[in-house]
């Protein structure tokens, strides 16, 4: 297993947005999820979700979006962990 940042990204108050990222290997298990690094006081609250599209034989594209639940704007790492 190996892990990963691929983006970072902020959102502003209650607002939701769509990244995408592509060219992975189908045959891998990929796992995605967000990681609040600020506001550093408060509790930051993140909701994602994330859809896979078969890109040809042998790679995929993973969109994911990322909703901030809280009032205050919320920048935050997209990150990855390879399963094998």
């Amino acid at each position: 297993m190996y892990t990963g940042t691929q983006w970072t990204g902020t959102l502003a108050a209650n607002q939701t947005a769509k990244w995408f990222t592509f060219n992975w290997p189908a045959d891998r298990h990929i796992v995605w999820y967000v990681v609040p690094t600020s506001p550093k006081v408060g509790a930051p609250q993140l909701d994602w979700d994330t859809e896979v599209e078969r890109a040809d034989g042998t790679h995929c594209t993973y969109w994911i979006t990322v909703k901030n639940l809280t009032n205050t704007a919320v920048t935050f790492e997209g990150r990855y962990a390879v399963l094998n």
